[in-house]
């Protein structure tokens, strides 16, 4: 299977690596952090070009939805952004690293930063506290992308393959880039989870572009 399942791979496959905006030394991420904790400093914004691509926790990045990047804050880490200047708040989960600015604490996506009227400012002065998860968050589900085919078809062949030795996988088309059909597989509880079983994808089959990425439970 290794050698056929490569192939296929080479022909068709689409870039699936992660995205990085930049090559910088940041300090390592926070093992853990209480509710309670906060920083003041400034909040700026992404999105295109970084929309539809993965972010660093592996899922994949949409700037209308409310999500953030923080340098070491641990990935899942809900947080409430107070915009000093006007009083609106607003409350990001983080699954993405930045910001690369120095004096900036968090970069936060287009639907959150337009939620306290930062869109035309571009940056804003903030406090951001550290919440518990709100009530209603959706429960996370975390797979293992193996690649992605303007070809359905072959998409299907991969995922029968996959199902056949790693258990549940689906076939998933992008809202932001119809005609591409994703191959997932897996359907882990925590990103340690879905890092184990994309290592033990790539010794097998030798897909080094494999990646773990987030998904909603309704996907």
């Amino acid at each position: 299977m290794k050698g056929a399942f490569a192939l296929v791979l080479a022909a068709v496959v689409f870039s699936g690596c992660a995205h990085k905006k930049k090559h910088v030394s940041l300090p390592p991420p926070m093992l853990s952090v209480k509710p309670g904790y906060q920083e003041t400093g400034i909040a700026s914004w992404y999105g295109h070009p970084y929309h539809g691509r993965p972010a660093a926790d592996g899922e994949i990045y949409d700037m209308e939805t409310m999500v953030a990047a923080h340098r070491t804050l641990p990935f899942d880490t809900w947080v409430r952004v107070y915009d000093l200047d006007n009083d609106k708040t607003v409350e990001v989960r983080i699954i993405d690293r930045g910001p690369f600015v120095d004096g900036r604490i968090i970069d936060l996506s287009h639907a959150a930063a337009n939620a306290i009227n930062m869109i035309g400012p571009g940056t804003a002065h903030v406090r951001m506290v550290v919440i518990d998860v709100p009530v209603g968050a959706a429960t996370p589900v975390y797979a293992v992308q193996v690649g992605a085919f303007e070809d359905r078809a072959i998409a299907e062949r991969i995922r029968m393959q996959m199902a056949e030795k790693y258990g549940p996988a689906r076939v998933m088309e992008r809202p932001e880039n119809p005609g591409v059909w994703r191959v997932l597989v897996g359907n882990e509880t925590s990103l340690d989870a879905a890092n184990l079983l994309k290592t033990r994808i790539q010794q097998e089959t030798g897909e080094k572009k494999a990646f773990a990425v987030r998904l909603d439970s309704s996907q």
